[in-house]
């Protein structure tokens, strides 16, 4: 009785610990001045921006991860372990660090961004280093995810269908890719919520211009020294945006539970 009694105050404590902060954030903001924030230029740039190109990126991290995730769940090849250590590297990799990273791969002295400087090409503290930095740190999330749903679909199914005439890539598409699909959106949900969120390798490799790179985490830690209603508005949509994304994961991964027990 004692240890039901300890696990049902720990499990408190921590729903309590995790649900105080963001319910603060409701607690301390009035209806009004949120609305009156909605209007600012700092929120209607940053949340333009921030949609933009984390939307950007996620169609980017699709087109360029899908094809990597599914050759790493079918096939075995040389070095295949050190490709997967470089996909995962960037969810452990400090944000900084990878901000600095991409400074020294693709700014104006990188050893990338030297050879396009001179062709009077800059991607450092533009709004496509913004993007730059969000494909860097999200497209694990996707590729993780991409990989698994290819896995979990039975290979006797591609196999049934190509015995009766289609080729690998008209399986890929008609085949695969259908029973794989709740579980791609699943991934390209998170690596959107993670371009969303994306900070610290932004501010380091594209800087914090209103209008230009200053995405809504950018726009928090500017406004949080001289206007809270406006950083409290900016960090309530994005909780908002968090919430819809939990949703939308847990049913997405409900309705493919689902359809493997069926």
């Amino acid at each position: 009785m004692a240890l039901k009694a300890v696990i049902v105050v720990l499990i408190c404590l921590t729903m309590a610990f995790i649900a105080l902060p963001v319910a603060s954030l409701f607690l301390k903001s009035s209806p009004d001045a949120v609305l009156r924030s909605m209007n600012d230029p700092a929120v209607k740039d940053a949340l333009r921006l921030s949609l933009t190109t984390s939307t950007l990126t996620t169609l980017i991290v699709i087109l360029m991860g899908t094809p990597l995730a599914y050759v790493n769940a079918r096939f075995s090849y040389f070095g295949k372990e050190v490709v997967d250590s470089l996909i995962d590297l960037p969810v452990i990799m400090p944000p900084a660090v990878a901000g600095i990273a991409l400074l020294m791969a693709f700014g104006r002295m990188g050893i990338v961004g030297q050879h396009l400087n001179t062709l009077g090409f800059s991607i450092a503290f533009t709004t496509l280093a913004v993007i730059f930095a969000q494909v860097f740190v999200s497209s694990p999330f996707y590729i993780r995810q991409a990989r698994t749903s290819f896995e979990d679909v039975d290979l006797s199914i591609e196999n049934a269908a190509r015995t009766l005439g289609a080729t690998r890539i008209y399986a890929f598409f008609h085949v695969t890719l259908p029973i794989a699909m709740n579980g791609l959106i699943s991934g390209a949900i998170m690596a959107f919520a993670r371009s969303l969120g994306e900070f610290g390798a932004t501010i380091m490799f594209a800087g914090n211009f209103q209008g230009r790179t200053q995405t809504m985490p950018l726009a928090i830690y500017t406004t949080m020294q001289g206007d809270l209603d406006v950083a409290l508005c900016l960090a309530l949509i994005l909780v908002a945006i968090s919430f819809l994304i939990i949703a939308l994961v847990m049913t997405l991964t409900r309705r493919m539970y689902k359809n493997v027990r069926d």
